[in-house]
């Protein structure tokens, strides 16, 4: 290491220092702990990180922080590139379950690793990948590849219908393809096997088979709600996990905080890892789910019908891909080409069952309920001013437009007074990753989002 190296090293260390006073243990245990100081010349100081995902979460959502306080410890104001470099990292001292006895790697078994429950259909190559979904996606890739590396666990949360079951079952296919072996199981599957086997004295057969498997992947964690002995036991298996360095992804309808009568210590174990948010599909990646349904279905389509489902139904994938298998099955069975007219014909009865199942608000409604909410004015939210508050509605602003109403980035820009695409990102995704972990503002979102729905009933 030379002289230049040497100091960068010793200025980004204190820099972690104070960074680690300021950022939650979770966060900075996925997202600084493997990172090194490598270079500072010419104002630029460079930090190396181990992955392109890393480096992109840090630019969007650490990178102020980061900046002030190598400002302080410099003296003087800076630039920070974030480079991807092999760090040396220890991330393999804790994983005897990847290890049969022998010394035989799991990628080096002579057999196929076993696997349970997968959907075939759910794979990565099928799922429709947009900014809706950006940061789920892409660390179920990364994990999917380096299980029990970088985010353990995964806990992917968002609305019905919106991709989190197929993530989970990818991640399993992804694994399976590395000779690992993988378990899916729902919240109430294991609920009702756990009560079985209490009921037929076979606790410790239903425990065992979580044993010798790499991935646990469990889907819909919020039906554990109220059920303290199943939490008891489910914390157990997943501390088992890891522990042993085995990768767990967790999937819910909301945060681990919004999670009623939740055992605190398994609170305390599903906010340790990775938080992800997954929206609803925006208009774009709503046009490239039916681009792909149509392929499947070997379906012929007019632009404008492909057009008509994507603004209408804008709620969940799920009811999306019905109302073209809908009208799927009306074109074979009739020889007919759709028409927007036939569409509409069709499918009047879901789009009115779509809008009242959405808490779709006006995007002015959003920004008057955040503007009162904090006493600013609604050229506060659009306007340039940044102290603490203004950014922090601006940043609600932003998430809500985005969840609640599914707005693309550059939609919701132009309403907030024309910013681009990559301030709208971060500020999305600031508060989706606080939001599972800082309780003051996952209370204000709610409080706001109440708000917004008994003006909408008045």
């Amino acid at each position: 290491m030379d002289r230049v190296q040497m100091q960068a090293d010793k200025i980004w260390q204190a820099a972690l220092g104070e960074l680690q006073l300021q950022v939650n243990k979770a966060n900075f245990n996925t997202w600084l702990k493997g990172t090194k100081g490598v270079d500072y010349a010419n104002g630029v100081f460079t930090v190396a990180v181990p992955s392109t995902f890393i480096a992109e979460w840090l630019k969007s959502r650490l990178y102020s922080m980061v900046s002030r306080i190598l400002c302080s410890i410099i003296g003087q104001d800076i630039e920070v590139q974030f480079q991807v470099q092999a760090v040396t990292r220890d991330i393999n001292m804790h994983k005897p379950h990847l290890v049969q006895d022998g010394g035989v790697s799991l990628k080096e078994r002579e057999h196929p690793a076993r696997t349970y429950n997968l959907n075939p259909k759910y794979t990565f190559s099928n799922f429709v990948a947009g900014d809706c979904n950006r940061l789920p996606f892409t660390a179920a890739l990364e994990i999917a590849g380096n299980t029990g590396e970088l985010f353990n666990p995964l806990y992917i949360y968002g609305s019905t219908g919106t991709g989190k079951t197929h993530l989970l079952h990818a991640i399993g296919h992804e694994a399976l393809s590395l000779n690992l072996s993988a378990l899916y199981i729902s919240a109430e599957q294991f609920t009702n096997e756990f009560i079985g086997s209490i009921r037929n004295r076979k606790a410790e057969e239903f425990r065992s088979q979580f044993n010798d498997v790499d991935l646990l992947l469990v889907d819909d964690i919020q039906f554990l709600s109220s059920k303290i002995q199943t939490q008891e036991c489910i914390f157990h298996i997943i501390d088992d996990y890891l522990a042993g360095g085995r990768q767990v992804v967790i999937t819910c309808d909301r945060t681990p905080k919004e999670i009623v009568s939740l055992n605190e210590r398994l609170r305390s174990r599903l906010e340790g890892g990775l938080v992800a948010d997954i929206y609803p599909p925006d208009h774009r990646t709503r046009l490239s789910i039916l681009e792909r349904k149509t392929q499947q279905l070997k379906m012929s389509t007019d632009p404008a019908v492909m057009n008509f489902l994507a603004t209408h139904f804008y709620h969940s994938v799920r009811e999306l891909e019905g109302a073209l298998i809908r009208l799927a099955t009306y074109s074979r069975l009739n020889h007919c080409d759709i028409s927007v007219d036939i569409a509409g014909q069709l499918l009047g009865d879901m789009i009115t069952t779509s809008k009242q199942n959405a808490d779709h608000f006006p995007p002015s409604s959003i920004i008057n309920a955040v503007a009162d909410y904090y006493s600013l004015s609604a050229d506060d939210i659009t306007g340039r001013k940044r102290d603490f508050k203004t950014s922090q509605a601006r940043h609600i602003t932003m998430y809500l437009l985005r969840q609640q109403n599914s707005y693309s980035l550059t939609d919701i820009g132009k309403l907030l007074g024309n910013r681009d695409h990559s301030t709208v990102i971060h500020g999305c995704e600031k508060i989706a990753s606080e939001i599972g972990i800082d309780s003051r503002l996952s209370k204000s979102v709610e409080e706001i989002r109440s708000l917004l729905k008994s003006s909408k009933a008045a």
